[in-house]
């Protein structure tokens, strides 16, 4: 699930979306009204539930091959989330929007934003299994009791990284075991 040549995509749980209004996101640091959207690169940083905790490391040119292979072994890219947020990634029903790529301009290196008003190019198409998608992209999925001691490995590297909702995942150095649900944590027995 990417977007074809001249679109990009917005991946949302909402299935009756029939224009996008700019706003500003909950979650932004920036004060501007935007329409959000990725390209076909970063369109794998969204294979997930909305509010799913997740850490992203692939590599780039100047990734060394210790690096590579000591954190995210023979493949080019991993992506990591917490035991608690398995049955979510199996069950939601997640769609992507496809929108005309002219309307977006690049924002930093990670996304695409508009200013204006935008009406997708057709309807929402069903993303279907997270799993299978991740599998066919060539994305090694891994899942840990904690992101934490990933991502700090990860942002001391030279690869490439990227965190999305990580406020939602299992407390830094929780000691004992534990499972993350979208109500919080909790110990496992």
């Amino acid at each position: 699930m990417r977007p074809e040549e001249g679109q990009v995509l917005h991946f949302s749980e909402d299935p009756t979306i029939t224009v996008f209004e700019p706003h500003v996101a909950a979650t932004s640091k920036h004060a501007e009204a935007y329409v959000w959207a990725v390209d076909h690169e970063r369109a794998p940083d969204y294979w997930f539930p909305r509010k799913c905790p997740r850490a992203m490391a692939w590599a780039q040119p100047s990734t060394t091959e210790a690096d590579r292979l000591g954190i995210i072994g023979d493949e080019q890219r991993v992506h990591a989330v917490e035991y608690g947020w398995l049955e979510a990634m199996r069950t939601v029903e997640l769609y992507a929007y496809r929108l005309s790529a002219a309307d977006f301009e690049p924002f930093g290196d990670y996304c695409h934003v508009c200013t204006r008003t935008v009406r997708p190019l057709g309807p929402p198409e069903r993303v279907g299994d997270l799993f299978a998608l991740h599998a066919s992209a060539g994305i090694q999925l891994r899942v840990l009791p904690n992101l934490w001691p990933f991502w700090d490995r990860v942002t001391i590297s030279s690869l490439a990284f990227s965190g999305i909702r990580l406020a939602n995942g299992c407390p830094r150095g929780q000691a004992d075991p534990v499972f993350q649900s979208e109500t919080g944590c909790i110990r496992s027995t």
